[in-house]
């Protein structure tokens, strides 16, 4: 099996895998590469075996020596491996029941008016604009910051700050940077903490300050986690969403057929994700996938964009449409790590689309999808600008 294939893979095409990708999975569910950074791992690439690893226990996020452990990029938070090696099942349980209640079903029924109305809100400015605009900036960015600073009681009037320092977290080039943009993350999260006990609000915080046998440096490694990835993965997908849906001709679709937007959503979800990276695991003992041994320690890339373009699961994996449907996506993962935010991110994209498309039915690109630019230094990725007209 090769041993040099370089991650990560050229994409030529924005919203398509990239061909080498292809021709992987093609060959196999599983190949020997390289992460940016040089360090050798496993790259999944099947939509079946993605499924089951999530489910494994012999997978996880903790190393037993993670200082020599292989690394996906230099992110202090997400570029090695996380966590006590002998208490992360425990640990991962304990904060799913920690912050479960906040993502029930009830508190996001509860949420979705207010999310429309934040929505309703930046659309009305944006109306008020001369086009043509940034809707990264006007929608896609301050919408889901707008909703996590009222979930997790973060002052908006923070959002430049913290931004800034979830985006220092996220470089996966610069680790110094990441290391600061973390310690800093941190020291907020603490801040919060104490203006919480003073003067507790109906918020997350709040709340789990007032859970027993949860102390502050723990509150605020739980808050800081939540501020983060509940806003940064669902602004990508705002961006990526609109784009797709105007690139590919299917703004006027959803105008006529308001129906499909929980099908758009979906659709998005599986699509933004084109694969050539992956989620990291460490393997915890030796693991059988496919006609490999994984060696105990070794790292595991699930890569969640190859499974939601496998063509032996989607006819056509890189056709954008929500008329079509497939098998359900691992956009948010599977199993026991599913992602607690899903419903959230869900709600948002939701509420945007929902909103955007009547009222602006005339909206398109000012410039070709290939003409576009890439966060290609942080985590998430995601458009640096995404200029429209109406």
């Amino acid at each position: 099996m090769a041993e040099d294939i370089q991650l990560p893979l050229d994409q030529p095409h924005l919203l398509h895998a990239p061909p080498a990708l292809r021709a992987l999975q093609a060959a196999g569910p599983i190949h020997r590469v390289r992460t940016p950074v040089g360090d050798p791992a496993w790259l999944v690439t099947s939509y079946e075996e993605i499924r089951r690893l999530f489910g494994s226990h012999d997978l996880g996020r903790a190393h037993p020596d993670p200082e020599h452990a292989a690394r996906t990029g230099n992110s202090a938070l997400f570029g090695g491996p996380l966590g006590d090696f002998e208490t992360e099942v425990q640990d991962h349980a304990r904060m799913r029941r920690l912050l479960q209640p906040h993502f029930s079903p009830k508190r996001m029924r509860e949420l979705q008016p207010r999310v429309a109305a934040l929505t309703a809100s930046l659309l009305d400015d944006l109306a008020r604009r001369d086009p043509p605009a940034d809707l990264v900036d006007a929608l896609a960015l301050p919408l889901p910051v707008l909703v996590i600073c009222e979930l997790l009681g973060v002052p908006y009037a923070d959002r430049a700050r913290f931004r800034g320092w979830t985006q220092d977290v996220a470089d996966v080039r610069d680790r110094v940077r990441s290391e600061h943009g973390l310690a800093a993350l941190f020291d907020y999260g603490l801040y919060l903490v104490a203006r919480k006990r003073a003067d507790p609000h109906d918020d997350v915080i709040s709340a789990l300050c007032a859970t027993h046998g949860v102390d502050d440096d723990e509150i605020a490694r739980l808050a800081m986690a939540l501020l983060f990835a509940g806003h940064e993965s669902t602004v990508v997908s705002i961006g990526f969403g609109a784009a797709a849906l105007l690139a590919n001709d299917q703004w006027s679709v959803l105008l006529a057929n308001p129906d499909l937007i929980l099908d758009a959503v979906e659709e998005i979800l599986r699509i933004e994700n084109t694969g050539g990276g992956g989620i990291p695991r460490y393997a915890r003992a030796d693991t059988r996938i496919g006609d490999v041994t994984v060696r105990a320690g070794e790292l595991i890339l699930l890569d969640i964009g190859a499974a939601n373009h496998d063509p032996t699961l989607f006819t056509e994996p890189d056709r954008f449409d929500p008329t079509l449907h497939g098998a359900p996506h691992l956009a948010f993962g599977h199993g026991a790590r599913y992602c607690i935010g899903a419903p959230l991110a869900r709600i948002e994209l939701h509420a945007a689309l929902s909103q955007l498309v009547p009222r602006f039915p005339a909206m398109a690109l000012t410039a070709p999808l290939d003409h576009m630019q890439i966060h290609d230094n942080l985590l998430a990725g995601g458009l640096v600008e995404l200029a429209v007209t109406w």
